[in-house]
């Protein structure tokens, strides 16, 4: 059975860091597009950031404050966050898509964790 699990959120003041980690398990998903996505209360699913085979791709909105990495040996996948604002605060979801390509749509990807609340204080 696939499982992804998130962690690594909570609370913290505009401006803090927190780092997010997803721990995947039931196959391996080296190959496989590795995505964070957020929603805020109200709003759609939004991309944030993907990873692929060394190649990043990230949200306009992050770019510059968010890091994505994977570490293939233990099956995770994590996202640095920096400079964070208050307009960051959502559930955070990962998910993997064994498509080719780095998709900002969500409906392309395969597996998705149950999220992680990140709350960003003014």
């Amino acid at each position: 059975q696939v499982q992804l699990v998130e962690s690594g959120g909570g609370l913290v003041q505009a401006g803090g860091s927190l780092r997010l980690s997803c721990s995947a398990s039931g196959r391996t998903f080296s190959t496989d597009v590795g995505g964070w996505f957020r929603r805020a209360p109200g709003k759609e699913r939004e991309f944030v950031a993907a990873i692929r085979s060394g190649f990043t791709s990230y949200a306009d909105s992050v770019k510059g404050r968010f890091s994505i990495s994977r570490d293939n040996a233990k099956n995770t996948v994590s996202l640095q966050m920096n400079s964070l604002k208050p307009e960051d605060t959502a559930v955070y979801y990962c998910g993997t898509s064994r498509g080719l390509i780095m998709s900002r749509d969500p409906r392309q990807y395969d597996y998705w964790g149950q999220g992680t609340q990140v709350t960003v204080s003014s």
